[in-house]
């Protein structure tokens, strides 16, 4: 039914991940082949291309669906539908920022104090080119093919680049003095297919799935069983945010279950004994749907 594209480059691993953990795992002959599959009945095809392109390709109608940065989206000009953001990146569930940089020891702090006919480059011209034209700048723009942080200052005066911790521009001897926008992972749609209710409701089935194993990432769920007189006790130590399911057991106790961070469980589960609980089992979660 939907003709789907994966990110190839740095989203790749991560998203091949995310697909094994929603159980829509993506199948090639090679690393290097970009035509996959995926054994699930609303996927007729799955192809890998950069993602750079998906957005474009999305908006033609040559896929139904794509998985995509925003910053791509915001490049291209593309008119797609936005299904929703999927939390995770290269290497962080957090978002990425295109981000305007200039060396350690140059005189600009903001990008107000870049002078006219500045040499920026970037693999987002289209971007950067309405950023500082929206700023009354006028920048001399050129298109960078990577390696954008190694062109400063000799041969540009600064740089607009994508950074997900910042760590990699520090270590380049650069500095941020502007974020231009904030991008995350999108799963993107054709309008035309959007529109088609039956493509449509295939599309937010596996978004349901992407999200509920992105939700239960670093997430367990502990099951304990606690009596009348313990009852406060082990009930105060839960995570106030995560309400406990409760019910009463034929013995007169209680059966508690609850998620947890897996971060914290190595101080919940000794709390939870000391406060009186009995028989507590953490368990791994591989989705939460809301």
């Amino acid at each position: 039914m939907l003709r789907l594209v994966l990110p190839k480059g740095s989203l790749e691993a991560a998203t091949f991940e995310l697909f094994d953990a929603a159980d829509l795992t993506v199948k090639r002959s090679s690393q290097v082949d970009y035509r996959a599959s995926i054994a699930d009945p609303r996927v007729d095809e799955v192809r890998i291309l950069r993602p750079q392109e998906i957005p474009v390709y999305v908006a033609e109608g040559l896929f139904d669906i794509g998985i995509t940065g925003r910053d791509w989206v915001e490049e291209t000009g593309a008119v797609v539908e936005s299904l929703g953001k999927l939390n995770y990146s290269k290497a962080t569930n957090d978002p990425v920022r295109i981000v305007v940089a200039v060396a350690n020891d140059s005189k600009f702090q903001q990008v107000a104090d870049l002078p006219k006919g500045v040499r920026v480059t970037s693999e987002y011209p289209r971007l950067t080119k309405q950023f500082f034209l929206d700023r009354g700048i006028d920048a001399d723009v050129r298109l960078s093919y990577g390696a954008s942080e190694a062109k400063i200052p000799d041969i540009a005066d600064c740089v607009v680049d994508l950074t997900e911790t910042g760590r990699a521009l520090r270590a380049a001897g650069l500095r941020i003095i502007d974020t231009i926008i904030t991008s995350h992972t999108e799963l993107i749609a054709n309008p035309a297919a959007f529109a088609d209710a039956k493509k449509r409701h295939a599309m937010q089935q596996l978004l349901t799935l992407l999200e509920g194993a992105l939700e239960a990432r670093g997430k367990v769920l502990v099951k304990l069983n606690v009596s009348d007189a313990s009852y406060a006790a082990v009930l105060k130590v839960l995570p106030a945010a995560k309400s406990p399911t409760v019910s009463k057991l034929a013995s007169g106790d209680w059966a508690v279950e609850s998620v947890v961070e897996k971060r914290l469980v190595n101080t919940v589960i000794p709390a939870l004994k000391d406060a009186g609980a009995t028989d507590i089992l953490e368990l791994p979660i591989s989705k939460i749907i809301h």
